[in-house]
């Protein structure tokens, strides 16, 4: 199954998070939070302004995103759980440090 997301709406996958503290204490799945760190899967063409001009988006496939704890709507797709938001709910990219 392929998901082409519309306008400026992004799908992202949630990437795992530590399972350990920085002491080496292990931390149970039920205790742990949702990781508000992804990569983008697809994204949309981009928004239209006021001028009917398309605005492509920041973001791109492959990125890596942190987003808001409460951003976008969880969604499963192809048996795999996913998130679609819009552009605006990403906070930034992250990026390697060279």
């Amino acid at each position: 199954m392929k998901f082409k997301p519309l306008h400026d709406r992004v799908v992202v996958r949630r990437v795992a998070s530590e399972q350990k503290t920085a002491g080496g204490i292990i931390i149970p799945d039920t205790a742990q939070e949702k990781p508000m760190e992804g990569e983008v899967l697809s994204a949309g063409p981009g928004a239209r302004g006021e001028d009917g001009k398309l605005n492509p988006l920041d973001v791109k496939v492959g990125d890596r995103v942190l987003f808001g704890k409460w951003s976008g709507t969880e969604v499963k797709l192809a048996g795999e759980e996913l998130m679609i938001m819009k552009e605006s709910d990403i906070m930034g990219v992250i990026t390697k440090k060279k």
